[in-house]
């Protein structure tokens, strides 16, 4: 059956490495704070200012003034640090996050993603999303898999404004997780439960598949 978004947020957690400093978008992959494997020391940093961020807070422990970019609360590590904004984007610009986990209305066969407006629809702004894709060494895509109206998200060029180009290198969704390659999407392993036949049939874009996927191990 398909994950839900702690699912997305398990597996993409399996992508981190020790001593990563790791930016985490708004939706999705906020969730992801809160399966980082025992005892590894991963450093998540906030656009908002903050380098050191913490799973959720537990029901009646939220402080109202401690929030992510996406104004949720949340809590810190120890040893964490606080400072402005643009201090923040001048580790995002210098190339110092190794891992930006983002959510994505689109992503592209080539690695271009949509991510912050949806043509007539109100939104407040691209945030810090697009400094991210130009800056980060390394870009996931959590996302579902399909839209609501179940079309694919995966297609073989993006319909909606960029956020960045040529710049995702793995999406993990509720149904797969595949990697961004030269010749297209390929398929890397399929969520428990799930297909082949359905992934390729709700992907839009080229998808490759080749010998036998596993299941994710979650």
């Amino acid at each position: 059956m398909a994950l839900d978004k702690n699912g997305i947020a398990r597996r993409i957690a399996q992508e981190l490495q020790d001593g990563f400093y790791v930016n985490l978008g708004i939706g999705i992959p906020t969730l992801v704070a809160n399966y980082i494997p025992d005892g590894m020391q991963v450093v998540l940093q906030s656009e908002n200012g903050l380098l050191g961020i913490g799973p959720y807070p537990l029901k009646g422990e939220e402080d109202a003034d401690l929030i992510n970019a996406g104004k949720q609360t949340i809590t810190y590590t120890q040893g964490a640090a606080f400072f402005d904004s643009a201090t923040s984007f001048a580790m995002i610009r210098g190339g110092h996050i190794d891992l930006t986990v983002l959510g994505a209305f689109e992503v592209a066969e080539n690695g271009d993603i949509a991510s912050w407006k949806i043509p007539q629809k109100l939104v407040k702004g691209m945030g810090g999303a697009m400094d991210l894709v130009a800056s980060a060494k390394n870009i996931i895509v959590a996302m579902t898999h399909t839209d609501r109206a179940g079309n694919s998200k995966l297609l073989p060029s993006c319909t909606l404004p960029l956020t960045g180009v040529g710049c995702v290198k793995k999406i993990v969704t509720d149904l797969a997780v595949v990697e961004i390659t030269d010749k297209g999407f390929k398929l890397i392993e399929r969520a428990p439960g799930v297909d082949v036949e359905e992934i390729v049939a709700k992907t839009a874009g080229q998808l490759i598949v080749e010998g036998e996927i596993p299941e994710m191990k979650l």
